[in-house]
């Protein structure tokens, strides 16, 4: 049972009581009539594979309040989105898939690309973006969810209660982010959020000093959740990045564009645990390693954009600052821990810290060496600026695909 209090400058939006979900939704089937709600869905073809996204289906398929659910997939053949597409016609919802990968949505991205309007590489960002345009091209919904296809613990009331506070028209938000406890399988979860985002923004704090978008950052439990949910009209303004810091410039963008009480955060879950990421030691490219340094850049441009000057020696003495609260924090977590009889490795919490400490100094080389590199992806405004008939297009291509290799319900 979580707490009641609000931290910070976000509001929090709490689970008090263990509130019946067919309550909940018979809720929302009220609020859809108003405010359509859909689903985005990134998806590699892998994750068909695994354990995770069946059950996920399995669970979607019981949501009566839906109009639309988008899937985003990426990595497929011909014939594994052939497969994808009978996959995910279990789904009663109407619904599209997006073969990311596919000769038409290639031709789109190709032209997109020699007008300097798409992503410049592929992952996660690249799909939820084209995830967004293609929601707003086919305009069935008003408020939208987003969540990860490898969530091992999913249960339909965590959609409920994600997509609740910007489908409720009695609330005023524009976003909501999800936050839940990483502990699974005895042991607590969420090293890379647990020590590095709050240790280095705690970190930036002190030696850049107090300012209103790190105090905004550290009002969120859980920064890095892949969980989120928008108003329609929020998609056509943001600009996300293509990599790792797609969450980070996620907030970033609605710390921009919003007043803070247009924002909220949910307790979504009990229990979450989804794919876990290898640390990656001895590999800045792969991994937590490359994550940490994506997510510490895009901290530093966004400061930088608010008149934050950084130097090399800015770096060093962030790095040792760091150093010394997230080490605090291991003592913290580890007594956390054991409390609640969890198991808890010191050594491996201590490693990674390091790791961390070394890639915030190599974040910071990399944003000196390139203070001018634009990781964001263009707005779909914009991108409807430059080519106006771009949403018919792609809601073409999205439905000619299906057309030709199955019969999804779009």
């Amino acid at each position: 049972m979580a707490d009641f209090h609000q931290n910070g400058i976000i509001t929090t939006l709490h689970k008090l009581t263990d509130r019946p979900l067919d309550e909940l939704e018979r809720e929302l089937i009220g609020f859809s009539v108003k405010r359509p709600m859909a689903l985005i869905l990134p998806s590699l073809y892998s994750e068909l594979q695994t354990p995770a996204l069946p059950n996920i289906v399995n669970e979607l398929q019981k949501v009566p309040y839906l109009s639309q659910i988008v899937i985003g997939l990426d990595r497929a053949s011909k014939s594994e989105y052939q497969h994808a597409l009978a996959f995910f016609d279990e789904l009663p919802q109407k619904h599209c898939v997006l073969w990311n990968d596919g000769p038409r949505l290639r031709a789109i991205d190709a032209e997109l690309q020699s007008l300097g309007l798409a992503p410049r590489e592929a992952g996660k960002g690249r799909n939820v973006w084209y995830c967004m345009g293609f929601t707003l091209a086919s305009g069935k919904a008003e408020s939208v969810a987003l969540h990860d296809c490898d969530i091992t613990t999913y249960r339909r009331d965590m959609l409920a209660r994600l997509i609740y506070p910007v489908a409720n028209p009695l609330f005023s938000y524009e976003f909501c982010k999800g936050y839940y406890a990483r502990v699974a399988n005895g042991s607590i979860n969420g090293r890379v959020s647990r020590l590095l985002v709050t240790p280095l923004i705690r970190a930036l704090k002190q030696v850049l000093g107090e300012s209103q978008y790190l105090n905004y950052m550290d009002s969120f439990r859980y920064v890095l959740a892949g969980e989120f949910s928008f108003r329609r009209d929020v998609l056509n303004d943001i600009r996300i990045p293509s990599d790792w810091g797609l969450e980070i410039g996620v907030l970033s963008e609605m710390h921009r564009n919003y007043a803070n009480n247009r924002l909220c955060q949910v307790d979504i879950a009990d229990h979450y645990d989804h794919k876990h990421q290898d640390l990656s030691l001895d590999d800045q490219r792969k991994g937590l390693s490359k994550m940490s340094i994506d997510i510490a850049k895009a901290l530093f441009r966004k400061l930088a954009t608010q008149g934050m000057v950084f130097q090399q020696e800015t770096f060093r003495t962030l790095k040792a600052t760091y150093f010394r609260i997230a080490l605090d924090f291991v003592e913290t977590y580890r007594n956390d821990a054991l409390m609640n009889g969890l198991k808890f490795d010191i050594h491996q919490e201590e490693e990674a810290v390091e790791l961390f400490a070394r890639n915030i100094v190599e974040a910071g080389k990399i944003f000196l060496e390139k203070p001018m590199e634009t990781p964001f992806i263009p707005s779909w405004n914009r991108v409807v600026s430059a080519v106006p008939d771009i949403f018919e297009r792609l809601d073409k291509a999205v439905r000619e695909d299906q057309e030709e290799f199955g019969s999804s319900r779009g």
